[in-house]
């Protein structure tokens, strides 16, 4: 069961079915957001369908654009030889 898995995630023959299963989770994602009751929301922009998707996608594309600055112009990151 274990190695199923592991070939399944792991082996590129594969990509098609990964893709499709990605794109049916997130689409039931997005259908469950629409069922959410939304009553007690705090904030306005916590009532509108989407907006944690939205957000958590914009905060992991600005966490990845911040890290590759620090890294590559801010000097943080070192050659691969860097020890040798």
């Amino acid at each position: 069961m274990i190695k199923r898995l592991v070939d399944f995630f792991g082996d590129g023959k594969y990509a098609t079915e990964r893709r499709r299963l990605f794109y049916l989770v997130l689409v039931l994602i997005v259908i469950a957001d629409f069922l959410v009751p939304r009553e007690h929301a705090e904030y306005p922009w916590d009532r509108l369908p989407g907006w944690s998707a939205v957000y958590g996608f914009l905060s992991c594309v600005l966490l990845i654009f911040v890290s590759k600055f620090l890294g590559h112009r801010a000097g943080f990151m070192r050659h691969e030889d860097y020890y040798d």
